[in-house]
């Protein structure tokens, strides 16, 4: 099969949609679309069905689609190893993490990573739930949860408190509690939909100060992000427990009952067995190994 063809389907497996796989192969969403008819024109199937929230494939589109996965990441694996053979670190890195601390942590601090390796050509891939790094869907993965594949090695970056956060728009309206007794009476924001909160424990602040029993208090609002949790207490809604590193990048949120201490929680950084000795990772590596320690007050 011609590979062209074959990775216009892959992409479009992948994606769900014409558009998506458009954009990941840089190409017009025609384009692709006749690469995969022609596609199915030479193994005489079809691949997808075609319906108005995108494509779900075939029977024999998805037994295509594991053998694809697999030539993708082989291919990918390939590039990569030739890319280390460069004197310099280069090429593409994949990473992917959490959206708050994507977004709020590390995004900041990557213009540093951008000045030392300008030859390496980041993309940050920002999501709540994992993406399959064993299979090369992305290079690096920053987690706070550690790995369960054996295949994967895994370094701990850090450990991250909790605690509980307002606002002076919030304090404005409703006080600011300085005692857990008081919490009953305030607003809260919480991570929703509950058992989709990327850290374990997300929604502590809701049972703290509360006997066994009484249950969580009730929320003014549900949020699908860390980040836009952060934003809603900002603006004032009401009063949440958030990680450390959301906060501290954040002059507007305010530690409310400064000894309160929610659980703490680990953070990863892991890739796949066959890049343990990639130049772009371990230059990676090594940068957020600094960026930890700045964070930390260390010398970086």
């Amino acid at each position: 099969m011609d590979w062209d063809k074959l990775k216009s389907f892959h992409a479009a497996a992948e994606a769900g949609s014409l558009t998506g796989a458009a954009e990941l192969l840089n190409l017009s969403q025609s384009a692709v679309s006749r690469q995969i008819s022609a596609l199915e024109g030479e193994l005489g199937v079809k691949l997808f069905h075609r319906h108005t929230r995108g494509l779900l494939p075939t029977e024999p589109g998805r037994v295509l689609f594991e053998a694809a996965k697999e030539v993708a990441a082989r291919i990918t694996l390939a590039e990569s190893n030739l890319q280390d053979l460069r004197d310099e670190p280069s090429g593409a890195l994949r990473v992917t993490a959490p959206t708050a601390f994507g977004a709020l942590w590390l995004a900041p601090r990557l213009q540093r990573f951008n000045a030392a390796y300008p030859q390496i050509a980041l993309r940050l891939l920002l999501s709540d739930h994992e993406l399959d790094v064993a299979n090369l869907e992305a290079d690096i993965a920053i987690r706070p949860w550690p790995a369960k594949q054996n295949d994967l090695v895994q370094r701990k970056l850090m450990e991250v408190d909790q605690h509980l956060y307002g606002s002076e728009a919030y304090f404005d309206r409703y006080g600011e509690p300085d005692a857990l007794d008081q919490l009953d009476d305030h607003h809260f924001v919480a991570y929703g939909p509950r058992h989709l909160a990327p850290i374990p424990n997300l929604n502590w602040a809701l049972s703290i100060g509360r006997k066994p029993g009484e249950g969580a208090r009730d929320v003014v609002i549900e949020v699908s992000t860390i980040a836009g949790m952060a934003k809603t207490v900002e603006a004032g809604l009401g009063l949440a427990g958030l990680p450390d590193y959301v906060a501290r990048e954040d002059e507007n949120l305010i530690r409310v009952l400064p000894d309160v201490l929610g659980p703490p929680f680990e953070v990863f950084m892991l890739y796949p067995e066959e890049l343990r000795g990639s130049r772009r990772v371990g230059a990676f590596s090594d940068f957020l190994t600094g960026e930890v320690k700045r964070w930390r007050g260390e010398t970086a």
